[in-house]
């Protein structure tokens, strides 16, 4: 499961290249460490998740995929995306000179920062990317608290 790190640009953070480059190491190894047994290896969708004040938004990459294909789940704060990127017929391995396209089964599962309101979420899907809109609960979002002074 990925947990969703805040970083805060607008502060000098001398640790910040550091972690990105972690990040995209992890990225490039899990990448490569998704292969089967036979050599191909498995689908794994590109994510960015952004978050708003009142608000998560994620955007993730299915080419090829259609709608019916994939499932998303919210409970509290984690946000779970399962399908399968199907082969569209199946081909035999001698006819290929070369392939680089992924193919199966996926889940990848997001522990957000803060509680979303599920019943609110908003989801489209077009041209191969689905955009979720994910509302935080009333519970996770700031209060601002008014003091008396006397």
């Amino acid at each position: 499961m990925n947990h969703i790190v805040r970083r805060n640009r607008d502060l000098w953070d001398p640790f910040h290249m550091i972690a990105d480059f972690q990040d995209e190491m992890n990225r490039a190894f899990g990448r490569t460490l998704t292969r089967r047994d036979d050599g191909t290896r498995t689908f794994s969708p590109d994510i960015d998740i952004r978050e708003e004040a009142d608000k998560f938004i994620l955007g993730a990459d299915f080419p090829a995929m259609r709608k019916e294909d994939l499932e998303v789940t919210i409970l509290g704060n984690r946000l779970t995306l399962k399908g399968e990127r199907k082969k569209e017929k199946e081909i035999s391995e001698k006819d290929y000179r070369y392939s680089e396209r992924s193919y199966g089964a996926f889940s990848r599962s997001f522990q957000l920062p803060a509680e979303v309101d599920a019943q609110k979420a908003r989801a489209t899907y077009k041209d191969g990317v689905l955009e979720l809109v994910l509302p935080k609960s009333e519970s996770a979002k700031p209060k601002q608290i008014t003091v008396e002074v006397k």
